[in-house]
């Protein structure tokens, strides 16, 4: 065992709850509940029912202790199945938070792992909760910082945030450090090595892999348990990237995460933003714009072009998500769903919208998206915002109250207000001392009363 692993394994599984910052925990319900909200919101799309009906008819259990409630759904799987469905379905509506320097996502893989878990162990409090999801955040970024410095290929979250699945699963069902380093290695090996690029060009409900990065995760602890063997991980234990491990428990990663202001890949916000700003600090409306001009960077520009005729490729697509925004004000799910795939007006926009790829935005990748926008009225005059940061990450934050209201955009058409607040309520209450996981677990798994 190395002298890194020795450190991640002592974080995870020895670190008490209350000696983890007031700050990181507070960061940890937030992102928690944004989680949350995307996972109910995502439930009525049809790849959260196909992860659904997938999982329980391929992610069975015969152990009684091993099964889990699917959240807002109620039917039991394994924990394993549980996982798996609550990513993919989180995964496949684009509105989860981030982080930056690792180009993906990881609340997506470990509120699903916190959910699953908890149904398999008994109650915990609340920041017990608080301090495994963070635990999940600051292990799974690390790991994406370590793949992505040592490979040459650009791999989705689910390829790396499966060992912070691990660190959750090894911190609740009291995995020793031999348990969970073997579990590392198990989930290293076998998380999906799955090339982003690639579906990026051809958009579908892969998404980002996390899906299977959950899976595994999980997988890789309960195999770990019953004495399966797989270490090392080399994205922890390897000597090239023990820089990436240095600063654990010094430098809170779940305090620098990015929320999603829309359900778009977060690489369009940038050019999103700056049409935002310009539309409402000059009253524009659609009517008044000949052309916008987007100049973002290159992975920016390679999203889908031209009018979506699905979810995934809306979800993917910079100039729809700009047309949008200029039709609407806003982007939700019912412009990315149904009906808003083939909204006759956002196509006349994006009709309008060309996109370039621009150097300096390139050279920043991936610690900041920034792009700039020029929109030419049809009265002659142009417009340019300047160079935007897509806000909601550290450097443009959104401040709590604009997270909880987007909580409930994306919760209470599906579960109702009064429900939707309930939930709102016990997962900011998990900060107090005296809260118990099981407050907010009699909340969450139930599947909604108009399913």
């Amino acid at each position: 065992m190395t002298d890194t692993f020795q450190t991640v394994a002592e974080f995870a599984l020895e670190r008490r709850a209350q000696d983890f910052p007031e700050t990181t925990r507070a960061a940890a319900a937030l992102m928690l509940l944004d989680t949350l909200g995307i996972t109910i919101g995502a439930g009525p799309m049809t790849a959260g029912r196909i992860a659904r009906e997938g999982a329980l008819a391929l992610f069975g259990t015969g152990e009684p202790n091993m099964s889990a409630r699917m959240l807002f759904d109620g039917r039991r799987v394994s924990i394993a199945g549980a996982a798996y469905a609550a990513a993919t379905q989180t995964d496949n509506l684009d509105g989860h938070d981030g982080y930056n320097p690792t180009k993906g996502h990881i609340g997506v893989v470990v509120v699903p792992a916190l959910a699953a878990i908890a149904e398999t162990v008994g109650d915990f409090s609340g920041p017990e909760a608080l301090a495994a999801v963070t635990i999940g955040y600051e292990v799974a970024g690390r790991a994406g910082l370590s793949l992505h410095n040592t490979v040459s290929d650009y791999h989705t979250s689910g390829a790396w945030n499966a060992l912070g699945v691990v660190a959750v699963a090894a911190r609740l069902r009291g995995l020793d450090a031999e348990q969970m380093r073997q579990a590392m290695g198990i989930a290293e090996y076998h998380g999906p090595r799955s090339q982003m690029m690639r579906e990026i060009a051809n958009p579908t409900m892969l998404h980002d892999g996390s899906g299977w990065g959950a899976l595994v995760g999980i997988s890789a602890a309960v195999l770990a348990e019953k004495g399966f063997t797989g270490a090392p991980a080399i994205t922890i234990e390897a000597e090239e990237v023990a820089s990436h491990w240095q600063d654990l428990g010094t430098f809170w990663q779940m305090e620098h995460q990015y929320v999603k202001p829309y359900p778009i890949c977060r690489w369009a916000h940038a050019a999103i933003d700056a049409t935002r700003a310009l539309m409402r600090d000059h009253d524009l409306t659609h009517e008044d714009i000949a052309t916008i001009q987007v100049n973002t960077f290159r992975e920016s520009a390679c999203l889908f072009q031209g009018m979506p005729d699905d979810t995934s490729k809306a979800q993917y697509s910079l100039p729809f998500a700009v047309a949008t925004m200029v039709a609407y004000g806003r982007i939700g799910v019912e412009h990315i769903t149904g009906s808003g795939l083939s909204d006759p007006l956002v196509a006349s926009i994006v009709d309008r919208i060309s996109v370039a790829e621009v150097a300096r935005h390139s050279e920043r990748f991936p610690e900041s998206r920034v792009a700039d926008v020029s929109i030419v009225l049809k009265d002659g005059r142009v417009l340019d915002s300047g160079d935007v940061h897509a806000r909601g990450g550290p450097e443009a934050p959104m401040e709590q109250s604009e997270v909880i209201e987007k909580f409930m955009e994306f919760a209470a058409p599906s579960l109702g207000v009064a429900r939707a607040e309930d939930i709102r309520d016990a997962v900011l209450a998990l900060q107090a001392p005296s809260s118990k996981f099981s407050d907010l677990g009699a909340l969450i798994y139930d599947a909604p009363d108009n399913r």
